[in-house]
């Protein structure tokens, strides 16, 4: 039930759509009950006193009338049911994006992005289906049922019989085929998370996948997710299939039986409620009948489609059953003084079942102001150690404390927007390259877009392109090179003026002597922001006021670059290596 109020809770401005979806289906099925009953009074009229053009007149028109209040309020019903089940679906997806956007990394690590991209749109869309299936054919049928059952034994009396054999006939089977398919369409799902990483990493990663010329392989894996899919949606699929032999074995069953019992009930003037049987009431048992069995058939696919639903309800409401892993304290502190940071005794490791830290009793103090950079081998943890001033993720043991304050007493948004991290993987969105600049500073001047960009070094190739500034950058930043991907994000962290800057590895792609004017811009646009810089090169840090070295997760020397030449023995070696080989990061 919990399942079902959380869903719920989405149909929010719909509910007017949804109540009157409701109010015409009902409106539906009356009518078209009566219209049996209508029509059978009609034969009977005409078998016992002829042909009287007056009432068959009257009584198509009656019919006419009514089968016209049927269409409009199945035409209603059906606008109604799509407004409301599209603004549901649009509201869950609202919900659920929303949701994702409180995730911290560690929440995020627990969905991989293909699962939460198929739970945004192939579950949402299973919902949605389902939603829409209940509040009109899930209304519909079960009235059309019930009200066909009534007028079929007020019309045939004992006639009705038929339906105490027929009914829990298909119930039966149909409740034997949802059993055997819904366990195949349970599995599907999964494997949808499995597909669509398979087209992810293949389009993220389409110039590897040509310039190693795997497409083949990746062929030959995606037809092999593909048609694992299809063999289980085959096999549930040819289950299902069953329900229409099913329903015929039952509807024929039905007529023969509605036609030989009730004609030799017709012969021999069998009375039912005062009335003898004749052939108007014979042809209402037979509408009657279809309308039953189709009732009946409509649930059992309403059956199979909300048992399908269910799973992916399910998938939708751990997203948003989802605790972030980060909340604010019951007082959180918003204001961050400055940029010192201390590492006191810090322990931390991805997941609490994890039996190795990735960072191990790092203890470290910095200054406000101060330029340290970080340099180590690849799995030392240098980026695990800076995602935890932003509070990205929390530390397992120990504390990290920004301006003085623990970053676990900080208002998350307080805190992030005095942190600007420029990351390995340098992303940037569709839009223009002004628009990507201001996720710095929304209310930058185009003046002060072009001062970063400058102290980026990003100005002078920015105004090589047609449209300068008003350049549309394409999905994922294809059409720039990744050196000036990296410096329009450098960019987009100046315009934030942070107290600290974390560098992530972020000038890997361009040259030595654009890294050095990049490291000035940065000491004398924002001389009083600390500055992290992780790199593999030893010249983006050699001027910094402080060095670390890491490996395994732990802080293995500190000091500048004169003191580690001296005491480093794995410093001293990176350098001679770098500088006597010209520079081999290059």
């Amino acid at each position: 039930m919990s399942m079902i109020k959380k869903l719920a809770r989405c149909i929010r401005e719909y509910k007017k759509a949804t109540i009157l979806t409701l109010v015409f289906i009902v409106g539906e099925a009356i009518i078209e009950t009566l219209i049996p009953f209508i029509t059978a009074n009609l034969i009977n009229s005409i078998q016992k006193n002829g042909v009287d053009m007056a009432e068959i007149i009257k009584t198509g028109v009656i019919l006419i009338v009514m089968a016209l209040c049927s269409l409009l309020c199945g035409g209603i019903a059906g606008f109604t049911c799509a407004k409301a089940s599209a603004g549901f679906a649009k509201n869950l997806r609202r919900d659920i994006f929303g949701q994702v956007q409180t995730f911290t990394f560690a929440n995020i690590d627990k969905f991989s992005s293909s699962s939460l991209v198929t739970r945004m749109t192939t579950d949402v869309a299973n919902v949605q289906m389902s939603f829409m299936m209940i509040i009109r054919t899930a209304v519909r049928s079960p009235l059309m049922l019930i009200f066909s059952i009534f007028m079929a034994f007020y019309m045939g009396g004992a006639l009705s019989a038929a339906f105490v054999i027929v009914v829990p006939f298909l119930v039966f089977g149909l409740f034997l085929i949802s059993r055997k398919a819904m366990p195949a369409f349970r599995r599907v799902f999964r494997k949808y998370d499995r597909l669509n990483e398979s087209i992810e990493e293949n389009v993220r990663s389409m110039r590897l996948v040509k310039g190693f010329s795997r497409e083949e392989y990746e062929k030959e894996k995606f037809d092999s997710a593909a048609e694992d899919i299809r063999r289980d949606f085959t096999r549930a699929e040819r289950i299902v299939a069953l329900n229409r032999p099913i329903m015929q074995i039952c509807v024929y069953f039905n007529m023969i039986f509605v036609l030989i019992v009730g004609s030799s009930m017709a012969i021999n003037k069998v009375e039912v409620f005062g009335r003898v049987m004749n052939v108007g009431q014979i042809s209402a048992m037979l509408t009657y009948g279809m309308q039953i069995l189709m009732s009946l058939m409509m649930l059992s696919m309403i059956y199979v489609i909300i048992t399908i639903s269910v799973e992916s309800a399910k998938r939708i409401c751990e997203v948003l059953d989802e605790v972030p892993a980060l909340a604010n304290p019951a007082k959180p502190v918003y204001d961050v003084k400055d940029g010192s940071i201390d590492f006191d005794a810090v322990s931390f490791k991805y997941a609490k079942e994890a039996e190795k830290f990735a960072l191990a009793d790092v203890s470290l103090h910095i200054e406000s102001g101060m330029t340290v950079g970080i340099i180590g081998g690849t799995g030392s943890s240098k980026s695990s150690l800076v995602q935890l001033i932003p509070r990205l993720y929390d530390v397992t043991e120990g504390s990290v404390r920004v301006g003085g304050i623990d970053v676990r007493d900080y208002d998350v948004q307080s805190l992030r927007d005095s942190v600007a991290m420029v990351l390995q993987k340098n992303l940037l969105f569709s839009g223009t390259i002004k628009d990507n600049l201001r996720w710095g500073n929304e209310h930058a001047t185009d003046e002060e877009l072009i001062e970063a960009c400058r102290l980026a070094q990003a100005d002078e190739f920015i105004r090589t392109f047609p449209d300068g500034y008003d350049t549309v950058i394409e999905q994922g930043g294809t059409n720039v090179s990744g050196g000036q991907k990296q410096r329009l994000c450098i960019a987009r962290a100046l315009l934030k003026k942070p107290k600290i800057l974390i560098l992530d590895d972020s000038t890997s792609a361009v040259d030595t002597k654009t890294d050095a004017m990049i490291r000035a811009g940065l000491a004398s646009y924002i001389p009083e922001t600390t500055k992290i810089i992780i790199a593999q090169r030893i010249a983006s840090v050699q001027d910094a006021d402080l060095i670390l070295i890491m490996e395994n997760g732990r802080i293995m020397a500190k000091g500048n670059h004169e003191e580690l030449l001296q005491a480093s023995e794995i410093y001293r070696e990176i350098y001679e290596q770098q500088t006597n080989g010209g520079d081999d990061n290059e």
